[in-house]
């Protein structure tokens, strides 16, 4: 602390702050922010989907399945009716085989049938997977995602 010798003759206290220090800190931080930054925040140019739904056209033949996780156990469910994960690709494989059988030679791919998939939201990643390994492994090339719009989003027409 640096003391007055005014004219007084009484030695006082001076209470300044020196900020000259305080200043130069703060510019030489700001600057090594400013070249830190862009090296550490790398970023790959992605065009993201836009946030619009396409209804789908339900047919006959494709798959409605249903998948619940409480507690750590998963639910498939085959329309309405449970299914156990065992009989889930025995199922699938049948009816694959059967829509194959009936079509003959004259298939194309927009003959053979979808999976549609309603996931609970609170259902573990673990139970859509294996859902989804599943059908892909009994046949199915198109499985898909049934989900629900946020309110007041149009579709895409």
């Amino acid at each position: 602390m640096a003391i007055s010798t005014g004219g007084g003759g009484a030695d006082t206290p001076l209470s300044d702050i020196n900020t000259t220090p305080l200043v130069d800190v703060m510019l030489v931080l700001l600057i090594i922010f400013l070249i830190a930054i862009p090296v550490v925040i790398q970023t790959v140019d992605l065009e993201l989907p836009k946030v619009r739904f396409e209804p789908t056209t339900t047919k006959p033949e494709n798959i409605a399945l249903s998948v619940t996780g409480a507690d750590g156990k998963c639910q498939v469910y085959w329309n309405t009716a449970p299914i156990a994960s065992q009989d889930l690709l025995q199922r699938g494989a049948d009816k694959l085989k059967a829509v194959v059988d009936r079509l003959g030679t004259n298939i194309t791919p927009d003959d053979i049938p979808e999976v549609h998939i309603r996931g609970d939201v609170n259902t573990p990643y673990r139970c859509i997977g294996a859902v989804i390994y599943t059908m892909q492994t009994a046949g199915f090339v198109k499985v898909g995602f049934i989900s629900e719009p946020p309110p007041g989003t149009a579709s895409a027409q």
